[in-house]
């Protein structure tokens, strides 16, 4: 059975274990929501667990409501390059920054329009850095309660505290402020690098039926 699941902006590592395990089918179709990773990822810098918070253009008045897939980029604000500065700072001493610093770093240069279209580009990015395939399927409608899918939805919520067996590995600060977990999948990229894909299948998903 596929897993439906969100496009988000570098998933965590609980989402991205579902991905590497498990057959997907891309959410899509759904109203965008404050408070989620849709726009949010976290990474670990020398200040311990840090937020890089994509800006949306929101809709006012009686449009206040909107599909995920429309919701605009609010490009006025450099945060591309604020982002890419960050993740240089954080990680430039990691074992594999160096490695995949020329697959990540494009996102960072393009200007795009929809948040939507830039989160499917960082998972498929991942998806090339760990030589898996992308998954291509995508709703066309949205359900409150589809029956054909395992619905893992709630992954996307930024508020849910996940029970999470994460085994640790060596971060670039963990010398400061102990193993920091669940962060978004580049801190494991940049830590554990070829050894990624094979951390990420072996990661425990008892987490979806909690």
């Amino acid at each position: 059975m596929k897993s439906l699941l969100h496009p988000t902006y570098f998933p965590n590592i609980a989402t991205f274990a579902v991905i590497a395990q498990k057959r997907i089918q891309w959410e899509v179709a759904d109203n965008y929501q404050k408070q989620t990773y849709r726009n949010r990822c976290y990474v670990c810098t020398d200040l311990g667990r840090h937020m890089l918070s994509i800006p949306i253009r929101h809709v006012g008045g009686e449009q206040g409501r909107q599909k995920y897939k429309d919701v605009l980029l609010d490009n006025s604000y450099s945060w591309q390059r604020q982002h890419w500065r960050t993740l240089q700072t954080a990680y430039r001493t990691s074992p594999f920054f160096e490695f995949y610093e020329d697959d990540i770093a494009p996102l960072y240069w393009q200007t795009f329009e929809k948040l939507l279209d830039f989160n499917v580009k960082t998972v498929q990015t991942v998806c090339n850095c760990l030589q898996i395939d992308m998954p291509e399927e995508k709703t066309t409608g949205y359900e409150t309660e589809p029956s054909q899918v395992q619905d893992v939805r709630f992954l996307v919520s930024a508020k849910r505290k996940l029970k999470i067996r994460q085994e640790e590995y060596v971060q670039v600060f963990g010398d400061r402020h102990g193993f920091v977990g669940n962060t978004s999948v580049l801190d494991l990229l940049f830590n554990e690098g070829t050894n990624a894909l094979t951390y990420l299948r072996k990661q425990k998903t008892d987490f979806l039926d909690a």
